[in-house]
Parts: structure tokens; sequence; C-alpha cells
């Protein structure tokens, strides 16, 4: 049984090493890693009511933290309601498989559906074939192509 609640301030500790483990998929581990003050900053804004960054955790029938998933809410020029971007999802290794991923990403279609909005969005590498596997059962891919720049 998979539970997905809320991210609570004593989850630090558990959090840590999934947020870890997010990064370092994409390549932010050892001289690439994050700042700590940017992760310490990410953690303050998830408390904050002043900012629209949410958390959610799948928690295991044992208590220990399987997943997590970072969303926040948007204005949009396409449309009056929120827009929710999940920016972040990992599961523990040893959970994937297991339904973990699905039940964070429609415990985010549920919070969205409570805040008024009805479109959840969000991006993987192309070589993410195991999540792209399951977010093609969960979304549609709609054919963008990211493009980023760091402004110095």
């Amino acid at each position: 049984m998979i539970q997905v609640r809320p991210l609570q301030t004593n989850d630090r500790a558990a959090w840590q090493p999934l947020w870890d483990g997010y990064n370092a998929f994409y390549g932010r581990a050892g001289e690439t890693a994050l700042p700590a003050a940017i992760t310490d900053m990410t953690w303050a804004r998830f408390f904050d009511a002043y900012e629209p960054l949410h958390a959610l955790v799948a928690v295991g029938d044992d208590g220990r933290l399987l997943g997590l998933v970072h969303f926040l809410f948007h204005r949009s020029t396409t449309r009056i309601e929120p827009t929710c971007y999940l920016q972040d999802l990992f599961t523990t290794p040893e959970s994937r498989g297991r339904g973990v991923g699905r039940a964070l990403i429609e415990a985010v279609y549920a919070a969205v559906r409570q805040a008024g909005g009805r479109r959840v969005y969000w991006q993987t590498h192309t070589t993410n074939a195991t999540a792209r596997a399951l977010y093609d059962k969960l979304a549609r891919h709609d054919g963008f192509i990211i493009y980023g720049h760091d402004v110095a």
C-alpha cells in the first residue's frame, strides 16, 4: 500500500536522499551538485504559504519515503485558471514498477483539481525511457522541444 501525503517539516532527513538521487540522475552530483543554499531554499519554500511551490511524498507500509514530487502553480496567457508545472519526480530504485510514480502524478492531478486548475505539464530527458513509458500512459506528449538559457 502506498500513501501519498504532503511533505512535513520532520521529513527532511528522509527527503534528502530522494532529492539527492533525483539530482544525481540529472548529473547534479559531486562537483556538479547543487549548492546547499539552493537545497535549503527549496526546502524552505515548501513550507512558505506565499510560495507557489508544493511537495508530496509517497510513503510505504513501513513508513519509509519511496518517492517525491514537487510542483508549482503559475499563470498562463492561454488560461484563466492556474496551470501546474510538475517540476521534480523521483522514486527509489527499489520501488520502481510498484505504482509509486503513478500515485504521485495522480496526487498532483488531484491537487490541481482542488486548486481549480485543469492543466499539468512536465518534461523529462529523451533518454529517460522508463519514466516515459509511465508518462505515455498518464499524459500525452505535446510535441514541444524545450530550450533553456542561463542569463548571466
